[in-house]
């Protein structure tokens, strides 16, 4: 068959705020680079690759929200809502960690499941710096988001599933992300301290969301800076790519992978081997997700990646969650980068936000043609910990319409 031949193209349109309009004059002005970058000297780290942890869950390692949430899932059939967001975690103080989640904190409820509130929080990785370790959560996740009164889901991280060679107790690569996110039932983090909250039941490191008008498939590419997957997860990958396919008219399908494949940044810039992994995937299976969402890069980024069948499909980056250290985007004049080739199609950088901290809400409605993806993204104010105030401002507004059926 050709190549994403059964899916219809998805238009991505831009609402913004007047504060956005001023950014895109920066953004002009600065002379920013307007496509996804690579470094230029990538040091070779395959060695530090880590066997992965035994799963919790049966395979194909799909977790149903009703599991979590029970009936109150029947109010999010036709509509829901949820935040996105990424490396939040930091060894070093950052007061940012604390006042965005507490912006989070404010806008959950688990009692009320509105379409507008949000049900559940997606961490996109990098949860705790810069080991992973157990004695990390309390400080770095537990006690910011301990008033988060939705479910939390993530991926992990990088920095979730690195071992510290310092450590006086030995332990394995991911074992207190698993014991956190992977319970075989929801009970307390026995390292969790005075937090009330229970362990998740994520049947793998890497699973499927399954939700009334979305499937997430969350991959994990292990410590290395640029990611890597080995081919036992490739293989579930591409099965998972066709499940969703064979259910596209009943969910929106989103993938969230915590290296980005595509960033304009200087830290890490684009990562060559998750691109080539995953457009090897979308070739096999024939399948492209409608949406892509990553962390790692600790700021905000908007891509629009173009096939040549002529989908359009965006990548958002969303990793200003908290880390201390904030991450640039490349500059033309920038010397330790260079453009990224795209052979098939094209790819757009179409906004970013560099210099505040901020997450996503994303909301799902089902339309009479398919689904509509509304996605804002959040920023604070910079003097937020000066000023003593937690509000969030709308940054940008982005709209995705995915076309399943004909018009009725």
């Amino acid at each position: 068959m050709n190549l994403y031949a059964s899916f219809c193209v998805a238009q991505v349109s831009v609402l913004t705020s007047c504060s956005h309009w001023f950014f895109i004059f920066d953004f002009m002005k600065d002379n920013k680079v307007s496509t996804a970058v690579v470094l230029k000297e990538v040091v070779d780290d395959s060695h530090n690759f880590k066997a992965l942890p035994k799963p919790s869950g049966a395979y194909p390692y799909r977790l149903q929200l009703e599991a979590v949430v029970g009936d109150k899932v029947t109010a999010l059939r036709d509509k829901m809502s949820f935040h996105m967001l990424g490396d939040t975690g930091s060894p070093r103080f950052s007061a940012f960690q604390a006042i965005v989640a507490q912006v989070l904190n404010e806008q959950s409820n688990r009692e009320v499941y509105a379409a507008d509130t949000p049900a559940f929080l997606y961490h996109l990785g990098d949860i705790v710096y810069n080991h992973g370790e157990a004695e990390g959560y309390p400080q770095q996740f537990l006690e910011p988001y301990e008033r988060y009164e939705a479910p939390i889901f993530a991926i992990a991280g990088n920095h979730d599933g690195d071992i510290n060679p310092a450590s006086r107790t030995p332990y394995d690569s991911l074992q207190a992300f698993m014991d956190v996110f992977c319970g075989t039932a929801r009970r307390a983090i026995h390292f969790g301290g005075d937090s009330q909250r229970k362990s998740m039941i994520q049947p793998n490191v890497y699973w499927t969301l399954e939700a009334p008008l979305l499937r997430i498939i969350g991959l994990y590419p292990n410590v290395l800076k640029h990611g890597a997957i080995d081919k036992e997860q490739r293989a579930w990958f591409i099965e998972e790519l066709r499940h969703a396919y064979a259910n596209r008219e009943q969910q929106v399908i989103m993938l969230c992978i915590h290296h980005a494949p595509y960033s304009a940044d200087t830290n890490h810039g684009s990562s060559e081997k998750m691109i080539s992994f995953l457009e090897d995937a979308f070739l096999e299976s024939g399948v492209l997700p409608d949406i892509v969402f990553s962390g790692h890069v600790h700021n905000y980024q908007r891509f629009t990646r173009t096939y040549v069948n002529g989908q359009r499909v965006p990548y958002i980056v969303a990793g200003a969650g908290g880390y201390v250290d904030l991450h640039q985007v490349a500059s033309l004049a920038e010397r330790r980068v260079r453009a990224l080739k795209v052979s098939d199609g094209s790819i757009e950088l179409n906004a970013f936000c560099e210099d505040r901290y901020g997450f996503l809400k994303i909301t799902l409605e089902r339309t009479a043609t398919g689904f509509v993806i509304d996605g804002g993204y959040y920023v604070l104010h910079a003097d937020a910990e000066k000023a003593k105030n937690s509000r969030a401002t709308l940054f940008e507004r982005f709209t995705v319409p995915i076309h399943r059926t004909s018009p009725i």
